[in-house]
């Protein structure tokens, strides 16, 4: 993704209606939400911290807000956050990333739910929500998120997640619960190709797969083979595939631009204990270069280590009990555009945490996070 000149990350979020009523409003919701940003991007992770950051830093935060009435209390985020329309605030977010920079040709955009553990609320019978996030593989950027509906699953949020973003010219990858013809055919009308993960839940495509893979007679050769190491592992990754699928698409004609399958074996090794899987992929992709294939295999798993691992390590998300409301939800929708914000700002060569702990100590630094520009910049409110 090419990074470009963009308007501030304030200016995007002025679109969402206020959710107050006129006479509650004595604090700018753009205020609230600038307060609540730079928290988190330095590791307030409670009302009650977003509270006390903000008036540890309030004659700076009054120099560059212009505040009339002082930092909001602990209360007034929370309801705040907790009155935001989600589905409202996740697509700003999504046009403020497409509003970044264009992606690179051929980004791999991995899409996987992730479950907010503590958002569970036992007492007020509210269970744990999930988030569905497309994760932008090369370019280590949270594209969107949506938020699983109630009583329902992955399989109705994917298709509104794929709604917000703009996916021409990349590769889709999901897991087998997003195995679905109608992903895959809105996927191919948004000019993107797909490679989705088969089990058991889509009829007999699974099983003819997997059946022509294990036949002598018919599996291909071996097309690209990987190695990876490390801690006294070493892992083999074989890679087949086949455009030769004439016989299959006549049993699966309702899957669209179905192309190739493909199969991957990873052989792991580790001291005395060998053990091996193979796992079966469909892709709107020709198989003339397996290399390729798998790196996109291997990039989706890239998801959960380069975002989930990174929202819990870096910002602690499974810890968090921000739960009235929408507040939960909307709050994972702060880390994913501070995680962005972090990863964007490349002087400092530091990790997710010490970037954030140095925004922290430096009020020029973080500005210059939020505001993509030099710290004597106040952002437009």
């Amino acid at each position: 993704m090419k990074l470009r000149p963009t308007a501030s990350i304030l200016e995007h979020f002025a679109s969402i209606p206020d959710p107050r009523l006129d006479r509650r409003k004595r604090h700018k919701l753009s205020d609230i939400f600038f307060i609540t940003l730079c928290a988190v991007i330095c590791g307030a992770d409670d009302w009650a911290s977003i509270e006390q950051f903000g008036r540890a830093k309030e004659k700076w935060f009054t120099s560059v807000l212009d505040l009339k009435h002082g930092i909001p209390s602990h209360d007034t985020f929370g309801r705040v956050f907790g009155l935001i329309d989600t589905q409202q605030f996740s697509e700003c977010f999504s046009r403020w990333v497409a509003d970044l920079g264009d992606l690179s040709d051929g980004e791999i955009i991995a899409i996987d739910g992730k479950c907010l553990r503590r958002s569970l609320d036992s007492a007020s019978d509210k269970s744990a929500i999930y988030m569905v996030s497309a994760w932008a593989t090369q370019n280590q950027l949270v594209l969107g998120q949506q938020r699983v509906d109630d009583k329902s699953n992955e399989i109705t949020a994917i298709p509104k997640l794929l709604m917000q973003l703009d996916i021409a010219g990349a590769v889709v990858t999901l897991d087998a619960m997003g195995c679905q013809t109608a992903i895959a055919l809105q996927i191919v009308d948004k000019g993107a190709d797909y490679l989705l993960s088969l089990k058991g839940n889509q009829g007999t495509l699974h099983q003819d797969v997997k059946l022509f893979f294990e036949s002598a007679n018919t599996c291909p050769p071996v097309g690209h083979v990987s190695y990876d190491g490390g801690h006294g592992r070493i892992e083999t990754r074989s890679v087949r595939a086949t455009s030769a699928i004439d016989w299959l698409k006549k049993d699966h004609v309702h899957w669209p631009k179905l192309t190739s399958i493909i199969a991957v074996t990873a052989t792991r090794e580790c001291k005395d204990k060998t053990t091996e899987e193979t796992r079966y992929f469909i892709t709107s992709m020709e198989a003339s270069n397996p290399e390729r294939l798998g790196q996109i295999v291997r990039a989706h798993w890239g998801i959960e280590n380069n975002l989930h691992w990174v929202l819990d390590y870096a910002f602690r998300e499974d810890d968090q009990r921000m739960r009235s409301g929408n507040s939960d939800a909307n709050m994972a929708v702060v880390r994913h555009i501070a995680l962005n914000l972090v990863k964007t700002e490349k002087t400092v060569k530091l990790g997710v945490k010490n970037k954030r702990l140095n925004a922290g100590w430096d009020e020029d630094y973080l500005l210059k996070i939020v505001t993509g520009r030099p710290g004597a910049t106040k952002p437009k409110t």
